[in-house]
């Protein structure tokens, strides 16, 4: 490649003083980009949107991605289709984000899948179709998708686009849940706790409710704390209640923050100063390292 187009690629991604950072970006692959080659082109504005061996620029990006997508690049018809839906280096256009996940979708890539059912499921750039949604998110659940699995599960759950079905939400939601999805770990709890779609099991509630607790989840933090008040699924210790829903009142807000105040007061009343002191200790260490 002629020295002048190479300098020309730099300078569609790196930015005033940021001369230090070319160094990461390999030569090859601006060469490449330029000369016509979409996955090059692809990977040239992830490293624009990214920031990564180049001045941060989401314009750029969207002209990269445009570049390998006008070419078929599922993954680049994806990705600019996501810009066009956030607003990120174009004007947000949820109809061009419906054309290109569409695109992306047809090609059978389960990311643009769950993309452009999630369009169809809240009527954003395309006409609101909860059947339509159901058929996206299913053909990227097929592939794996977690996100896909729990979207589907809450079809189900709602009877929305497809019959409702608590075993058939039961069953999504396992599958997305296994995988870390953390709502639907949490919705897997409820189920289990209503004895909806599964039998109830407050043992199997408990479990889900602690793996969205872990991930944040303050709905999860709370039953869980309630459960260790109750002794229901788990032995009763009113420590590790006061625990979860600290952790509850730390991250929720509005009336279910006062909420979760009111119950974690209420159980602290009657631990020890030792027990009140070291479930206080545990919860604010958590809600620090979880700071957002």
């Amino acid at each position: 490649m002629h020295w002048k187009a190479f300098f020309a690629v730099l300078g569609l991604c790196v930015g005033m003083g940021a001369a230090a950072q070319t160094a990461q970006m390999d030569p090859a692959l601006l060469g490449k980009a330029t000369a016509g080659d979409a996955q090059s082109q692809y990977l040239v504005g992830l490293a624009c949107l990214e920031g990564k061996g180049v001045a941060q620029d989401a314009t750029q990006a969207a002209a990269w991605f445009r570049k390998a997508a006008d070419q078929g690049h599922a993954r680049a018809q994806d990705e600019l289709g996501v810009l066009y839906h956030t607003g990120q280096g174009v004007e947000r256009n949820d109809a061009q984000a419906a054309a290109w996940y569409g695109k992306a979708a047809h090609q059978g890539l389960a990311a643009a899948q769950v993309h452009l059912g999630a369009l169809y499921d809240h009527g954003e750039g395309v006409k609101q179709d909860d059947a339509a949604a159901a058929e996206w998110y299913r053909k990227a659940a097929l592939q794996g998708s977690a996100e896909a699995e729990y979207n589907l599960g809450t079809l189900y759950e709602r009877g929305l686009g497809v019959p409702q079905s608590y075993t058939q939400a039961a069953d999504l939601y396992r599958l997305a849940a296994t995988q870390g999805n953390a709502s639907a770990q949490f919705n897997l709890a409820l189920l289990y706790d209503n004895g909806q779609g599964v039998q109830r099991d407050y043992a199997e509630a408990a479990k889900w409710y602690n793996k969205a607790a872990d991930q944040g989840v303050p709905r999860a933090q709370y039953n869980l704390g309630s459960m260790y008040v109750s002794g229901d699924g788990v032995p009763r210790d009113l420590a590790e209640a006061y625990y979860w829903l600290a952790l509850a009142a730390g991250t929720w807000d509005g009336e279910r923050q006062q909420q979760a105040i009111a119950a974690r007061d209420k159980v602290g009343a009657h631990l020890t100063a030792a027990e009140l002191f070291s479930a206080q200790q545990r919860a604010a260490k958590w809600l620090a390292a979880h700071k957002q």
